[in-house]
């Protein structure tokens, strides 16, 4: 069966060279979600003493789940795609009905970008930040864990 919802979108990004095609591989998406698993991990424990870093981590879970989906389906970002493509893609083909549950993604990936690219007028990443992204870095590894095995490759 193939996967249609947002195919229009994943047939533009290719097009514009944001996503490639490569051979499906649940192999290469499930080392992806051990990898996110691990991040929120290192998330956790970095919270208090390295919120910077743990919010990067928090970040970087969520953003890999979403690759291992395109992974899964046989799409990969390319370096033009970045880290807009795989939330682009995914959400095309999730939303809906998760759309509020990645949503957050492109918050976050703000907020990641002002830490890693700080200037004075831009608030530093605090525990609290990490504290209230974490959750939602959590539902969206879930959810990309739970559609795996009902997306067909593209």
């Amino acid at each position: 069966m193939r996967w249609n919802q947002g195919r229009a979108t994943i047939d533009r990004l290719i097009a514009d060279g944001e996503l490639q095609r490569v051979p499906p591989s649940r192999e290469h998406a499930d080392q992806l979600l051990a990898q996110a698993h691990k991040d929120l991990a290192s998330a956790d424990l970095l919270r208090g003493s390295n919120p910077k870093r743990a919010y990067e981590s928090l970040y970087d879970a969520a953003r890999m789940a979403l690759t291992a989906v395109l992974e899964n389906q046989g799409l990969r970002p390319t370096s033009r795609g970045g880290h807009i493509a795989p939330y682009a893609a995914v959400s095309a083909q999730l939303d809906p009905p998760m759309g509020t549950v990645l949503r957050p993604l492109d918050r976050m990936r703000r907020t990641r970008n002002r830490s890693e690219y700080p200037s004075f007028t831009t608030p530093e990443v605090t525990a609290d930040n990490v504290t209230v992204d974490m959750s939602a870095a959590r539902a969206i590894v879930e959810t990309c864990e739970g559609v795996l095995d009902q997306m067909s490759p593209f």
